[in-house]
């Protein structure tokens, strides 16, 4: 019992540095610029919702960020980015906008800010794609289909990439408790409420899985050559012989021709060096 007890406390207290810690100690360096991406996506939220209280503007978010199953995928491709901001009619929209900002903040200041905005987009386009290959199923497949008139819903919004940022995060950062939270939350959700919205945060979940693992199998290839190059001996490099002092090469060179009874400049042929 004490052994789990302390595998219990070791694992809340790596994951609390894993998703707490080392996220405030990076905003302490980097400053607000490390919230850019929360604050975008915060603020985009509260402005879609606020033009979308009346019947012309409400109209106007759908045409610019309403994306449905039934549109042509052009049109879907075009609108993605801007649903990201378009907060989901039957879900509270201050709940959802304070975890927005959390999911958004955390990851920019783990991840980066490139591969926060390649996670986020990713999910929320999985969802997209899985949705049409399931309306064009059909009801059937063990559940796995879906009506025709379900192209006519529109999609979760940035639940979906709020979901694949919090499950991404969790995997690559070893939260299991976060993970748990965010994956089982979804599969509760998708067992009480079986609507769409459920479908795309579990796909969006196990995209997110996917491109953790994928990620952090790579990590480990790009590590393994330089682990071995760093354990690896250090040669010396190559040094040249030393060079002898030209005093005793000269004097050496003199005597040489002496010795082997050639001629001296300045004597004969077989005379010492003191000869005249």
């Amino acid at each position: 019992m004490s052994r789990l007890a302390l595998f219990v406390v070791r694992t809340l207290r790596g994951e609390w540095h894993a998703m707490v810690v080392d996220p405030v100690r990076q905003l302490l360096r980097r400053g607000l610029s490390g919230l850019v991406l929360a604050f975008v996506a915060a603020f985009g939220v509260i402005f879609f919702h606020a033009v979308a209280q009346h019947p012309a503007g409400e109209a106007a978010v759908r045409a610019v960020g309403g994306v449905q199953a039934d549109l042509p995928l052009w049109l879907a491709l075009a609108r993605t980015p801007v649903s990201l901001y378009v907060p989901a009619l039957d879900l509270p929209v201050w709940a959802g906008i304070t975890q927005l900002f959390l999911a958004f903040a955390l990851a920019e200041l783990t991840l980066g800010r490139a591969r926060t905005l390649f996670i986020s987009y990713a999910a929320t386009l999985a969802g997209t794609f899985t949705v049409r290959v399931m309306i064009a199923i059909g009801p059937g497949w063990w559940g796995l289909g879906l009506p025709p008139e379900t192209g006519h819903v529109l999609d979760t919004g940035p639940s979906a990439a709020v979901v694949g940022l919090f499950t991404y995060l969790s995997v690559v950062r070893r939260a299991p408790v976060v993970f748990f939270l965010t994956g089982g939350s979804m599969v509760v959700e998708s067992i009480v409420r079986p609507n769409l919205a459920g479908r795309e945060h579990l796909i969006a979940v196990a995209a997110a899985i996917v491109l953790a693992l994928v990620h952090e199998r790579a990590w480990r290839r790009l590590r393994l050559p330089r682990g071995l190059r760093a354990a690896a001996p250090v040669e010396p490099p190559a040094t040249r012989p030393a060079v002898v002092c030209p005093e005793p090469v000269l004097e050496c060179a003199d005597a040489a021709p002496a010795l082997h009874g050639e001629r001296v400049p300045g004597g004969r042929a077989g005379q010492g060096a003191g000869e005249r």
